[in-house]
């Protein structure tokens, strides 16, 4: 049997948009907004799409040709945490205000990146309540 791994940024960054739009109730705050359909990867990495909530960005996918990098750009430490759990490369982006980047280099780690969503939809929950959130 020959076992293939998807290690294309642009289709790595196609399946995390289906599971975070098509999969989970979980996920039904969450839209992707602004998608570029004709983006290509560069090294650095090319925006391909947002992540909104509420209409408000909460992250941005980007791609490079061998993965995709998600930056999440609300609640930073929460979306660290559940990423590095599940074993994702994850390492903090130095801006105000800060960021968490988590990089998805096969295709099968898209569905690891769904705990770090999960994690930012529950504090997204917790803050509109008026909860502490981590």
């Amino acid at each position: 049997m020959v076992v293939d791994s998807l290690s294309d940024g642009t289709r790595i960054a196609q399946l995390l948009a289906s599971e975070v739009t098509g999969h989970e109730d979980a996920f039904s705050v969450l839209s992707v907004v602004d998608a570029d359909a004709d983006v290509e990867p560069t090294d650095d990495g090319a925006l391909a799409y947002a992540v909104a909530a509420d209409g408000e960005r909460v992250a941005e996918v980007y791609v490079q040709p061998d993965r995709a990098r998600v930056e999440f750009l609300a609640h930073p430490d929460v979306t660290a945490e559940a990423a590095s759990e599940e074993g994702l490369r994850v390492r903090p982006k130095a801006v105000r205000p800060p960021r968490t980047l988590v990089f998805v280099e096969d295709g099968a780690q898209v569905k690891w990146t769904l705990p770090a969503f999960r994690a930012l939809v529950a504090a997204l929950d917790a803050e509109e309540r008026g909860e502490d959130e981590e």
